[in-house]
């Protein structure tokens, strides 16, 4: 039992960051299924603490996206803000991925990594999509500047 829990707690620090529905709103009426939306997520940088992230997506409706086989398109909007003192909790990679969500069924995921641009003191964060053989292009990026925070 102590050997379950102990897997549970090493997979929890190894995966990426879980997001939080925020809200949605519908931008095509499907008769059947859920109609297609913009979803608005959030979710905080497991290594970073004091940044939360936005994401904005499209994610499909009808039927077939009702039962989470359609491909959500590679739509994506990305805003990472300080909300607190920003604190590193563990050492990280520049590109390791902070946040990863499916978005079909085989192949596709939609994801957001993170860099440190220590020049310039300023964490960035990298929104994009990939395919097991081909990515698109779409991206989005934000910034955050590390800074004192003061309460």
């Amino acid at each position: 039992m102590k050997y379950i829990i102990l897997l549970a707690g090493l997979l929890a620090i190894a995966l990426p960051a879980r997001a939080e529905e925020i809200g949605s709103v519908s931008t095509v009426f499907k008769i059947l299924g859920p109609n297609a939306k913009i979803v608005i997520e959030a979710f905080d940088d497991p290594k970073v603490e004091g940044v939360t992230c936005h994401l904005s997506r499209a994610k499909q409706g009808g039927i077939s996206g009702g039962l989470g086989l359609a491909e959500d398109p590679s739509d994506a909007s990305i805003a990472c803000r300080q909300v607190g003192p920003i604190r590193f909790v563990k050492e990280f990679k520049d590109g390791e991925t902070v946040f990863k969500q499916d978005t079909s069924v085989l192949f596709k995921t939609m994801q957001v990594v993170r860099f440190l641009d220590k020049k310039r003191n300023v964490l960035v964060y990298l929104v994009y999509s990939d395919r097991v053989i081909e990515g698109s292009p779409k991206n989005a990026i934000s910034s955050v500047p590390i800074m004192p925070w003061s309460k």
